[in-house]
């Protein structure tokens, strides 16, 4: 099997996500540290324009959002499922409300908290990704706000936890479990376990070492030149378009898709792949070749060209 590679970097939250599937899985897989703010020189060649972390390659195949990257997961990785049988698209649901509610407001929580002693470069890089101006000020005065709507939604969580299960569904982790550790391992690392609204969540931070116990399964180093040459010496896997899409796209039709939240960077290029939920650009740089750029479905924009 070709080797899982993950452009990231420590302190994003939502390549916590992945990591901790990863090491739910106890699966080997090559790492790629990645600048934390723009330029991302040498990951712009796999993306093509998409700036967001983490992104997930696979020889020539490139997974945006961890949406997706967490479904290619669980394609290439079967063994301890993250998707129970008969409850797919319910587990799916909750990770992408966890992941478009509780994570921002976290965010909240934590840039209130430390935003003034960001970096100015790191808060001109997020004013840019987010499309509104990194105010310290600002973000400190709405804490009340954004620490009472994550109390709010992780109360649902803590529960969930309520009857002694181990995990939000039941005995084992789920993508769910993936996607919420996504915030509160943020909150935790940057403001620690005692932190509000932590503090008033015991199940949450009790489950939340549950969480952290997997580690991130068995990581290998490897440069940013390494993966460039791995995607290079490959050739994309075969995909293909619904003929019956709603959409009406054809394949090798020339489109771009754009996050329709954030870091709003439009990847442009033929379209290779068409399903229910994901589509997929064929694109080429002269660093790699020909690549395959795939997005999920939900939460982005595609234009025709």
């Amino acid at each position: 099997m070709t080797d899982i590679i993950l452009h990231h970097y420590a302190g994003s939250p939502f390549a916590e996500k992945v990591r901790i599937a990863l090491g739910i899985k106890q699966a080997a897989w090559k790492s790629v540290d990645i600048p934390n703010v723009m330029p991302k020189p040498d990951l712009m060649p796999l993306s093509g324009g998409y700036r967001k972390t983490p992104v997930l390659q696979v020889g020539a195949d490139i997974y945006c959002d961890t949406q997706l990257i967490m479904m290619e997961i669980e394609k290439r990785l079967p063994a301890s499922p993250l998707l129970p049988k008969g409850k797919e698209g319910e587990v799916r649901g909750l990770a992408m409300w966890i992941d478009r509610n509780i994570f921002w407001s976290a965010v909240g929580v934590v840039m209130g908290a430390i935003g003034d002693k960001l970096p100015d470069a790191f808060k001109k890089d997020r004013s840019e990704f987010s499309g509104r101006s990194f105010d310290a000020d600002k973000l400190r005065a709405s804490i009340p706000m954004t620490r009472d709507q994550t109390y709010a939604q992780l109360t649902l969580a803590e529960t969930m936890l309520a009857d002694g299960r181990a995990y939000l569904l039941g005995g084992e982790p789920t993508l769910a479990d993936c996607a919420l550790y996504n915030p509160v391992w943020f909150i935790k690392e940057r403001l620690g376990s005692t932190a509000s609204p932590l503090d008033r969540l015991p199940r949450i931070v009790a489950w939340s070492e549950r969480m952290k116990a997997f580690g991130a399964g068995s990581r290998q180093d490897i440069t940013a030149a390494e993966a460039l040459e791995i995607a290079k010496a490959a050739k994309p896997a075969p995909t293909g378009v619904d003929a019956n899409d709603p959409s009406g796209l054809k394949a090798s039709q020339k489109i771009s898709v754009t996050p329709d939240d954030t870091g709003r960077v439009p990847v442009s290029g033929e379209l290779a792949g068409l399903t229910a939920d994901r589509i997929s650009i064929a694109r080429s740089d002269p660093r790699v070749g020909d690549v395959v750029v795939h997005f999920p479905r939900a939460g982005f924009i595609i234009q025709t060209l």
